[in-house]
């Protein structure tokens, strides 16, 4: 029998046939599907098989967390993820709500896998593995977009602990302001293409599609105080180099959905991008520098010194320990321990 498995999305939007789609996929699988609202969400939110949590429902949860999170932000995410750890999750799906599932999203997923690997790679444009188009992730440096790659059939084929899976998209995926501005979409990636990225081989992933098991819980954690378009890239940063201290890689995988994007103001994301395209190489070798500990007993200390690393390079505010530090409170209180 799998073991637990919650799919999780924050969304303000009315129910709408991609959340309609998950949560019919969800009740089909034995999935738990939460939906977490914010300010701005219908009061009546309401799909079968989906449980809604609004505002007043979240400031009621009892986390700590989600009482001083700011309200009207993609952080508020981060309460699902709670929600779902509480209710016995031992697997956790996240995705957005403008990502329409295949069939291949429900399937059942494995933690170990026999994958591509690439280890100190510096930075990888893994969409060039999927993809002979020119095409990059959203938060690769521009700088980095042509760096040369191993070819494929290079790559060693081992089995590898990949507790951090992401998932890509077709038609429209997750790439930055510039690409979207000056390069053309669709595009649909290669299928059946698995690449698990080890030790100094960075890559930025999103929370559009990523599967996360037990252990690697705490790296969900999506910062509030920083820059909007970068909170999940910054994020999985993180979120490598702890994994890097653990044996884990990431694992990139062909895609299981497909978007078809919310409006966006792209001049708006481009901005919001900036301190991405300006300081992702400065983040990734302030990272890369720190003296981090391995093992589960580590891993709330590692966060914290990575979280104060990027406040001294005056890139995430300073009020972003006292978030983390109710995350990680929360994290202890509903039963996952150091």
């Amino acid at each position: 029998m799998q073991a637990k498995v919650a799919i999780v999305v924050t969304s303000i939007s009315n129910p709408n046939r991609v959340l309609s789609s998950i949560a019919s996929g969800a009740v089909e699988h034995g999935y738990e599907f939460i939906v977490v609202g914010d300010t701005k969400s219908p009061a009546d939110f309401y799909i079968e098989g989906c449980k809604y949590v609004g505002i007043e429902e979240q400031l009621k949860s009892g986390f700590e967390f989600a009482a001083i999170c700011p309200t009207q932000h993609y952080a508020r995410k981060n309460i699902g993820y709670l929600l779902a750890i509480r209710d016995g999750a031992k697997i956790i799906i996240e995705t957005d709500d403008d990502n329409i599932p295949r069939n291949s999203f429900f399937l059942k997923r494995q933690r170990d896998k026999v994958a591509h690997t690439l280890t100190n790679g510096n930075w990888v444009n893994i969409y060039r593995y999927f993809c002979e188009n020119l095409i990059w992730p959203r938060g690769l440096p521009l700088n980095a977009i042509h760096n040369s790659l191993p070819d494929l059939a290079s790559l060693p084929l081992n089995t590898v602990d990949c507790p951090i899976q992401q998932g890509l998209a077709d038609e429209n995926p997750d790439v930055d302001a510039i690409y979207r501005l000056i390069l053309p979409l669709p595009q649909i990636f290669h299928k059946k293409r698995e690449i698990a990225l080890g030790i100094n081989s960075w890559c930025p992933f999103n929370s559009q599609n990523t599967t996360w098991w037990l252990e690697a819980f705490p790296l969900l954690y999506l910062p509030a105080y920083c820059s909007f378009r970068m909170t999940d890239i910054w994020r999985s940063f993180v979120a490598q180099r702890i994994a890097w201290e653990n044996g884990w890689h990431i694992l990139f995988h062909d895609a299981t959905v497909w978007q078809e994007r919310n409006g966006h103001d792209l001049m708006k994301d481009f901005v919001d991008e900036i301190p991405g395209y300006t300081h992702n190489h400065r983040i990734t070798e302030t990272l890369g520098s720190l003296s981090l500990k391995g093992g589960h007993n580590h891993i709330f200390d590692n966060m914290r010194r990575c979280y104060e690393a990027l406040i001294e390079l005056d890139l995430v505010d300073q009020q972003e320990l006292r978030l983390l530090n109710a995350w990680l409170s929360d994290l202890v209180q509903i039963g996952w321990s150091k």
